[in-house]
Parts: C-alpha cells; structure tokens; sequence
C-alpha cells in the first residue's frame, strides 16, 4: 500500500518539477531574447511556478527564494 501511495506522490512531484523546470528556461530564454515584456511575464510565471512547488513541498522555501532572486536580477538588467 505504501509504496502505491509513493508512486501517485512521486508521479505527482515529478510533474511539478517537470513545468516548473519548462517556467524557468522559459524565463531565461526571454531575458537573453532581450525583450522586456515577454521576460517580465515570463519571470511572473516562473515566480508562480516556484510558489506552487514549495506550496506542494517539492521545493524548500529559501531555494525558490534564491532562484526568483536569480531570474528577477537577471530581467531587470534589460
């Protein structure tokens, strides 16, 4: 029964990962395009993304705080 229960966690955890990973290369990919807009809403998703990973506990809370510190200095060097 346990190890069903940690394959559906897995499974779950796995997909949060999985978008959150496709959120910040998307963010990255706008900030080296230059384009101010699309890095700024790119970066908001990306900031959403990391909230919901910790708020599922996939994330810990001071790594999402150091990776959207990372992605918010780099937007707004453009």
């Amino acid at each position: 029964r346990r190890i069903g229960t940690n394959g559906k966690a897995e499974a779950r955890n796995k997909a949060v990962r999985t978008e959150l990973k496709s959120a910040m290369r998307a963010a990255r990919e706008a900030v080296e395009s230059g384009d101010k807009a699309a890095a700024t809403s790119a970066v908001a998703h990306a900031t959403r993304k990391l909230d919901k990973a910790v708020s599922k506990g996939v994330l810990h809370k001071n790594q999402a705080a150091n990776r959207k510190s990372a992605i918010a200095k780099k937007a707004s060097s453009l």
